[in-house]
């Protein structure tokens, strides 16, 4: 049972919680805080029809336990794959500048002389640029790449923080002391603002990604208009679309600019497309978000932007579960 709002202990549990949550973003800790959550919200919603069949709480940690032990080893092929693929794209950097080059050469009759003047002419040309650009930036890349390996760490150990507290909550323990309840009620929220933000998102982006692959991969080509990058382009679409409001803005720009080098013409119909679907989409899109996450597209972009000036590109991130778990608080409090 909940403490009272404004009691001493629930106030010290806030002012805790809210410590925790800013230094997890002064301290670079996003990644690992968003494993976690992520195994164990997957642990959580997989355990329960799981253990209907097997009673017992020795039955239903067992049951946890190989839970954790599949999710994190999924999540980790899937890191390793990307990794994987990321390396084969970039240490073949000729497949790229072969796939850049036509889109370059359309884009020539497309855009005004002034940007046309600055294109590369041949692929060694591109090759070189590209060569120089590294040179000049190699320290930058060099962090860029000990960055890139502390988030796979932290990743990886998040993932296994998660599985330990999903089976740590499975089992059998003893009550812990008033304020360790309030802080339990603190993480129990985030949790379900987690769950909340997760689960609408990716239903909104996998909507969002099969309208735009009918129209990439279907509508244009029955005209007789191959779009470069059209997989490639879906799958960003999807990726894109976990981000909240800005995330279609990033995937329609791609798809635009893609469809404006092979012609005006096919660049302002992906336009109108985008913008038909998506205001089709909106009246889903906000019985999605207005169930599950309880937030209007407006309060979650204000939010976005102010977590982007205060903590960058982490607070992007962050700010819609950020705000969802204050949005649960204020309604527990009754206070909204």
């Amino acid at each position: 049972m909940d403490l009272p709002f404004g009691s001493r202990l629930n106030i010290a549990s806030y002012l805790l919680a809210a410590l925790a949550l800013f230094l997890i973003l002064e301290l670079h800790l996003l990644p690992a805080l968003l494993a976690g959550l992520l195994v164990y919200t997957l642990v959580d919603v997989l355990a329960p029809p799981l253990q209907r069949h097997l009673p017992g709480a020795r039955a239903h940690g067992v049951i946890v336990a190989l839970l954790s032990v599949v999710v994190v080893g999924i999540l980790t092929l899937i890191i390793i794959g990307a990794i994987a693929f990321l390396r084969s794209e970039l240490g073949n950097p000729r497949m790229v500048f072969e796939n850049m080059m036509p889109l370059i050469d359309r884009a020539r009759g497309q855009l005004p002389q002034i940007v046309v003047d600055h294109l590369p002419d041949s692929i060694e040309d591109f090759r070189t640029a590209a060569i120089d650009w590294l040179r000049q930036h190699a320290t930058q890349l060099q962090l860029a790449g000990k960055t890139a390996a502390r988030v796979i760490v932290h990743l990886l150990i998040g993932m296994i923080l998660g599985a330990m507290v999903a089976l740590a909550s499975a089992l059998p323990s003893t009550r812990g002391g008033p304020l360790a309840d309030a802080l339990v009620a603190r993480c129990s929220r985030l949790v379900h603002a987690f769950h909340d933000i997760v689960f609408a998102q990716v239903k909104i982006s996998a909507i969002n990604t099969a309208f735009t692959g009918i129209f990439l991969l279907v509508v244009l080509p029955l005209f007789g208009i191959e779009l470069p990058l059209a997989k490639s382009l879906v799958a960003a679409t999807f990726i894109a679309g976990l981000l909240p409001v800005i995330g279609n803005l990033i995937s329609n720009t791609l798809i635009f600019v893609v469809g404006l080098s092979v012609s005006l013409g096919v660049g302002i119909a992906a336009l109108v497309f985008l913008i038909l679907i998506h205001k089709l989409e909106y009246f889903l899109n906000a019985r999605i978000v207005g169930t599950q996450i309880r937030a209007r597209a407006w309060e979650l972009l204000i939010a976005m932007l102010f977590m982007e000036a205060a903590f960058g590109s982490a607070g992007v991130i962050a700010a819609p579960i950020y705000y969802a778990y204050l949005k649960r608080e204020l309604e527990a409090g009754k206070l909204i």
